[in-house]
């Protein structure tokens, strides 16, 4: 799958969100939760972009924070030309109807009081898109789209299984026709028996209503199955991006590699003839991240210019689309 060569949909700069840490009797401000410090990327119309990393990388942050569900603490988020964190409640309300998330918990993300028909009614009522029987029309055309019978609309979220509460917070999600869908890890919560037909679903709606995607995950396979681009999140910051296959079989960060390595595989031979350790310890704390490279208090390769130098992201060696890496040694490592 190669990426396409649309303009870019969604262009992030410099983009920060710090949560305050507050402590004592008054709730003084002490020091600020770095959830996503300093990510630049873009996302071209067309395009999905896979987001990895491990838990509290701040993959899912910088996904919600893209659509102001958390407001951005410094940079800009722009969609096709508009700065999201700029708008005002009204120009944002307008905004959205072009952009829409796919949570990844299917039960917590729906009403339990509502019924299936009245969540995925619920966005055309906001928006005020068709009359009464239209609106009626387009829920049992979402649910026939996304493999659910008609008669789904009068059930509540309690009597559908995991796959098929997530199936309607697609529909829910396509229901104003968006462009752009942040799918924050929609299979993660699933059976892994239902995994693969929910992202056959995701790909199968990009192709048919041109949908552009970040894919937010930590299933590397499914990453590398749905993405036409990869970015690779370490505790706030990006230390990797590029083309999905040249960052599967040429990772230039110790921290892909490592990632990578821990993709289970059924053939011994590949297993055993695995090189790369397995990362140990947890991602530091991102209230206090290390000095320099954040990633050098877990890299087998870290050297005293790691402990005091942040490196940037770069381009070692010219690639289409660009591969880019954060890492002082990174000639060294892929070579």
């Amino acid at each position: 799958m190669s990426a396409p060569a649309g303009h870019p949909l969604v262009e992030v700069r410099g983009l920060r969100t710090h949560f305050p840490v507050r402590r004592g009797l008054l709730l003084r401000e002490v020091g600020a939760v770095r959830a996503v410090d300093g990510v630049s990327f873009s996302i071209r119309e067309g395009e999905t972009l896979g987001l990895v990393g491990e838990s509290g990388s701040g993959k899912s942050t910088t996904g919600r924070t893209l659509l102001r569900l958390e407001r951005a603490t410094d940079g800009q988020v722009l969609f096709d030309g508009t700065d999201l964190t700029a708008l005002r409640a009204a120009e944002l309300r307008r905004a959205r109807r072009d952009m829409q998330m796919i949570f990844q918990d299917p039960y917590a993300s729906l009403d339990p009081r509502m019924r299936v028909g009245g969540a995925v009614r619920e966005p055309l009522d906001v928006h005020g898109i068709g009359d009464p029987a239209e609106r009626n029309a387009r829920v049992t055309e979402l649910l026939e789209r996304v493999g659910l019978e008609a008669d789904f609309a009068r059930r509540y979220p309690h009597e559908l299984s995991g796959g098929q509460r997530q199936r309607v917070g697609i529909a829910r999600a396509l229901a104003t026709g968006p462009r752009f869908v942040v799918a924050d890890e929609p299979i993660s919560a699933l059976d892994v028996s239902i995994q693969a037909q929910i992202v056959n679903l995701l790909s199968e709606l990009k192709e048919d209503l041109g949908l552009t995607y970040l894919f937010i995950a930590h299933d590397l396979a499914m990453v590398h199955y749905i993405s036409d681009r990869v970015a690779v999140m370490y505790l706030g910051r990006l230390v990797e991006v590029g083309g999905r296959d040249d960052v599967f079989d040429r990772p230039l960060h110790p921290y892909t590699r490592a990632l990578i390595s821990a993709i289970p595989t059924p053939d011994p031979d590949v297993e055993s003839a695995r090189r790369t350790p397995p990362l140990e310890g947890d991602v530091p704390d991102p209230a206090a991240p290390p000095s320099g490279c954040r990633f050098h208090t877990r890299c087998p390769f870290a050297t005293e210019l790691c402990t005091r130098e942040e490196p940037k992201l770069r381009e070692p060696t010219p690639a289409d689309p660009p591969h880019q890496v954060a890492c002082h040694h990174a000639e060294t490592i892929s070579s």
